[in-house]
């Protein structure tokens, strides 16, 4: 069956959520002026005061309305309303820019990107930094995972996106910072369970409060199980999270942290796009057989503590330590794990990481008021990688003989100065400065006759400015432009090979792009329409485009592809309609392609794992004091599974409905439950792709209809 070119009718609620933002302007201009907060609530119109959002995740904690960024602030419990709290991509289609596609595969992470950047990545995620409690999540060499991110605990989640995110490093695209909420009040018990399609189970106990002496705590654990939407896809995740605030004198405090996380899950890989119009439920014809699977573990360990120094100036200082080890078991051939240089098809794999943060922040009347910030980055991950044949005789899926083993490196040194001039009331200039320094070496202990020694390291630095002009055109309404570099190394992964010889790819050069955008955000006051709206043009240059080079026999190598371009709009609304309404509408237009051959023919051509047009439509109607029903739209028009454009998945459009009731049942005993139907119309649809899968099985399937259901009780001491 040919791949029907994508239809914009499925598109229709875009329309609607464009056509709305454009007139909401001219409709608070109208609208009686009411103290009103930037972000949709559930406080009633009538409130006087509401507090102002900040964005934690840039220094200085900057007002979201005049941040000169794109930036969205999703609450925690917009994540955790009605929706089991197992996959980030429940609730963040709300956020232009921002793609999280489920691959309904536990054996590997989200596919997540920014404005086009990490789409490439068949596992974990690239070109996008990751924050959890300021820990990175993500690597010096740029690889992170979103595994270890407990939903349940979340008080909010920052997105910022374009020039900005340079000022962290090792990204392209954009930031993702995870916040666990900061406990209050007395102990509070609270204990759920939710079942759903597919044998999907999760269990769930958080404890939370202040000691008498304003010691804060968080204790939050939870396990799901699923069979899995598709042959051969189960899965068992477990999470613990636990922090731990303690305050100090003169207002300094010392935030402790602390996660665990446990999964073992099968892989049901990738299909052709044969297999998935023939059955979208299969695994891949291989997968059985090899018992394709991945088991992961991690701890880790931060404290952070926060000095002011006088009113004036403070200073935090952070630092951490994780370990985390894998055993993934693939499906690559006897026949060519014959070959003396073939690492095996199974990968043991055991990672050290640490690192600290010191900022410093400072502010200054000089001839303009100047808040002035400083600090440095350091990382450092070491990773011992063993890999060993998946076969014993002609038994598949066991380990075999010792085929690999080394001993990676990768460490990053990162100073940085940011500088915010306030240059008249209404005008502010932002400029910041990072030099990026990443370093690589891999040392090979597995040397035999036909496979030699494949040590060799590399470096890598990149300055990179920044620079956000921004003007406030009313005490309600900012616009922005800011330009900026950024750069984005390969991973010790995609250096390990080299289509010939031995040693690291050292030939493999990082990603630098130029980005430039203009936004407007706006706050709206009226009582019959509050909350916060934005839109942003966005243009990112790049050269030296990482890609697929070759991949055969579970064995892939990486060039570079030249110059690419990233262009597009975004457009975002959060409201509040009268007491009872709640819309979220999120639009983006993304036009990303090759701009050279590189002597592959691909110039023109898309960049793969990107859809050109995403859009969501939410809302929820709270009809009664305990009770919310809402609606989702998500559509997203077709994406190019390789380089070479020949293979795409369809565009779709699907919908999904839910229930909630919460109430205080008792003096101290609260109630929470909820039902939900995704996919209402049980459409079949391609959920990702595996970029340049080797053996074109590019193709992962969504989730048919599907439920879910849930109850939670809460018990505040």
């Amino acid at each position: 069956m040919p791949i029907q070119a994508f239809s914009f009718s499925p598109l229709r609620p875009v329309a609607g959520a464009a056509a709305l933002l454009c007139a909401l302007s001219a409709a608070a201009q109208t609208a009686p002026a009411t103290p009103s907060t930037p972000e949709a609530t559930q406080a009633p119109a009538a409130e006087a005061t509401l507090p102002t959002v900040s964005v934690r995740s840039a220094v200085g904690t900057a007002d979201l309305l005049r941040l000169p960024a794109s930036a969205n602030v999703v609450e925690g419990s917009e994540l955790q309303d009605r929706q089991m709290q197992v996959n980030l991509s429940e609730a963040l289609g709300s956020v232009p820019g921002l793609t999280l596609n489920n691959r309904n595969n536990y054996a590997q992470d989200l596919q997540l990107s920014v404005r086009g950047y990490g789409a490439r990545s068949t596992f974990g995620v690239r070109g996008v930094r990751l924050y959890v409690d300021g820990i990175p999540a993500t690597m010096p060499d740029g690889q992170g995972q979103t595994s270890n991110v407990d939903i349940s605990s979340l008080e909010r989640v920052e997105v910022l996106r374009g020039p900005y995110s340079a000022l962290y490093g090792n990204a392209s695209g954009g930031v993702l910072s995870f916040y666990t909420e900061d406990p209050q009040g007395p102990l509070k018990l609270e204990t759920g369970v939710s079942v759903g399609s597919d044998g999907q189970q999760r269990y769930s106990l958080k404890a939370s409060g202040q000691t008498d002496g304003g010691m804060g705590y968080v204790l939050s654990t939870s396990r799901f199980m699923t069979d899995g939407y598709r042959e051969h896809s189960a899965a068992d995740r477990n999470l613990l999270n636990a922090k731990l605030v303690i305050p100090l004198a003169h207002g300094d405090k010392l935030t402790l942290v602390a996660n665990h996380t446990q999964g073992d899950a099968q892989d049901p890989q990738g299909l052709t796009m044969a297999q998935w119009q023939a059955d979208p439920r299969q695994a891949s014809s291989v997968a059985d057989q090899y018992n394709t699977r991945k088991s992961l573990e991690q701890q880790q360990l931060g404290a952070t503590y926060d000095l002011h120094i006088n009113a004036q100036q403070s200073l935090s200082l952070s630092a951490y330590y994780g370990h985390r080890s894998m055993l993934q078991y693939q499906s690559i051939p006897k026949a060519p794990q014959l070959s003396p240089g073939h690492a095996g098809g199974v990968i043991d794999m055991a990672r050290d990481y640490a690192g600290a943060r010191l900022v410093w922040v400072g502010e200054f009347d000089t001839i303009v008021p100047l808040q002035l910030s400083a600090g440095l980055d350091l990382q450092q991950m070491t990773e011992n990688r063993q890999g060993y044949e998946n076969f014993v005789g002609d038994t598949y899926g066991v380990r075999g003989q010792l085929r690999r083993d080394e001993k990676n490196k990768v460490s990053s040194t990162d100073p940085f100065v940011q500088a915010r001039w306030q240059l008249a009331p209404r005008w502010s200039l932002d400029t910041g400065l990072r030099y990026s320094r990443v370093r690589f070496r891999s040392d090979d202990y597995y040397i035999t006759p036909g496979n030699g020694d494949d040590s060799g390291s590399s470096r890598h630095s990149k300055l990179l400015p920044v620079a956000s002009l921004s003007y406030q055109l009313s005490p309600q309404q900012t616009v922005y432009a800011s330009v900026g570099r950024g750069f984005e190394t390969p991973s010790i992964t995609e250096m390990s090979y080299r289509n010939s010889g031995s040693g690291l790819n050292t030939d493999l050069r990082p990603t630098s792009s130029t980005q430039w955008e203009l936004g407007y955000r706006q706050q709206l006051r009226g009582d019959a329409l509050r909350g916060l709206w934005s839109a942003a043009l966005f243009q990112s240059h790049s050269s030296d485009e990482i890609v697929t080079d070759q991949s055969a026999g579970g064995r892939t190598t990486y060039r570079n592809a030249g110059k690419t371009r990233r262009q597009g709009l975004e457009l975002s609304a959060q409201l509040d309609l009268m007491r009872d309404w709640q819309l979220r509408a999120a639009y983006t237009w993304l036009d990303a392609r090759f701009r050279e051959d590189s002597g592959s023919g691909i110039a023109g051509q898309r960049l793969p794992g990107l859809a050109r047009h995403n859009a969501y439509l939410g809302a929820d109607w709270h009809f009664a004091p305990a009770w919310t029903v809402g609606m989702g739209v998500q559509a997203s028009s077709n994406v190019q599974a390789n380089d070479a454009n020949t293979q795409a998945a369809p565009g779709y459009a699907t919908t999904a409905l839910s229930l909630g009731y919460r109430a205080q049942i008792a003096p101290r005993w609260t109630l929470a439950a909820f039902a939900r139907v995704n996919n209402v119309f049980d459409k079949n649809y391609i959920g990702s792709v595996i970029v340049n899968d080797g053996n074109q099985r590019y193709f992962e399937s969504a989730m048919g209809r599907n439920w879910a259901s849930g109850v939670n009780v809460t018990y505040q001491f």
